[in-house]
């Protein structure tokens, strides 16, 4: 039997980078690593049946998309291998109206949102403008599930005509509508972060919501505003869904207060800015790397 430290499955042409990076820091320090994607699926599942292969990790970046890959985990969960985020386990809160009901009940600052059902199940839009005004204009139009890197939201919505338009659009998902969170300015930048949970531990970022540009946030930046609150409030999301890594949007609004954005977002892009003007900084990941390594080595037998 073949046996590797970790297997990492992933589709999306961007991913490439971010496994290559996980081979080499892995391989550098004596850890076997394994790639699986659409050209190799079938081939593996057929090599883990028959118990020619085995992973004692498994970072899967690939079952979310395509079915294909679902036997991987089912496989490997049997045999007590260490899934990372298995999606089953993270499905429930990458939606963003059942996390919306679970972090209210927690007493998170969250914008203020009103939830409607699925267009395909109910047409009627009981959405009164008294309750619209108390959101404010603009809005924003969020569907529940499929946000991947924005896509289905509508950040400058103004008429309950557009959210009708929107709900049409994808019939089967629930859609939030919110208000719009002006961000105070420190130092020049928006304050607005994109957080990183990575394995135990916490990495904040500097992440404008409007050209989507990252930046590493300093130890003294950290003092200076007094951002602390960034760490606690990651920390109490793992206390609540309990998965290895994740990354969550939070805002410090001109109200001074910090407010939870975009709560759950469990496949992580994580292009190299190195290599694209909006990707996440190099060391970060790498960052990120290093602590997926140090849990990874807990299930090396």
């Amino acid at each position: 039997m073949n046996i590797f430290d970790l297997a990492i499955s992933y589709t999306w042409e961007y991913d490439q980078e971010f496994v290559d990076l996980i081979e080499f820091i892995f391989q550098k320090d004596g850890l076997t690593t394994f790639v699986i994607s659409t050209y190799n699926v079938f081939e593996v599942i057929n090599a883990l049946q028959s118990k020619q292969l085995h992973f004692h990790s498994y970072l899967d970046r690939a079952s979310d998309v395509d079915s294909d890959f679902e036997p991987i985990a089912t496989i490997l969960s049997k045999r007590k291998s260490y899934i990372i985020n298995p999606h089953k386990k993270v499905h429930r809160f990458i939606n963003k109206s059942f996390m919306h009901k679970v972090l209210s009940k927690k007493n998170f600052n969250l914008p203020k949102t009103i939830i409607l059902p699925p267009y395909y199940y109910n047409h009627s839009i009981n959405i009164k403008q008294e309750e619209l005004d108390k959101i404010g204009n603009p809005f924003i139009i969020k569907p529940a599930i499929y946000t991947g890197g924005g896509e289905g939201v509508k950040i400058d919505a103004t008429t309950i005509y557009q959210i009708q338009k929107e709900r049409i659009k994808n019939q089967t998902e629930e859609y939030l509508i919110q208000e719009k969170i002006q961000p105070k300015i420190l130092g020049g930048k928006r304050a607005w972060f994109r957080v990183f949970w990575a394995f135990n531990k916490v990495i904040p970022t500097w992440w404008d919501d409007q050209t989507h540009i990252y930046e590493t946030i300093s130890h003294e930046q950290i003092k200076k505003y007094n951002l602390h609150q960034l760490y606690r409030i990651t920390k109490r999301l793992f206390k609540i869904t309990r998965i290895d890594y994740f990354s969550t949007e939070i805002a410090l609004s001109k109200k001074n207060k910090f407010v939870l954005i975009d709560y759950i977002n469990d496949q992580c892009d994580m292009r190299l800015k190195s290599n694209h003007i909006d990707g996440v900084p190099d060391e970060v990941v790498i960052n990120f790397i290093e602590q997926m390594k140090k849990k990874v080595l807990l299930f090396k037998k």
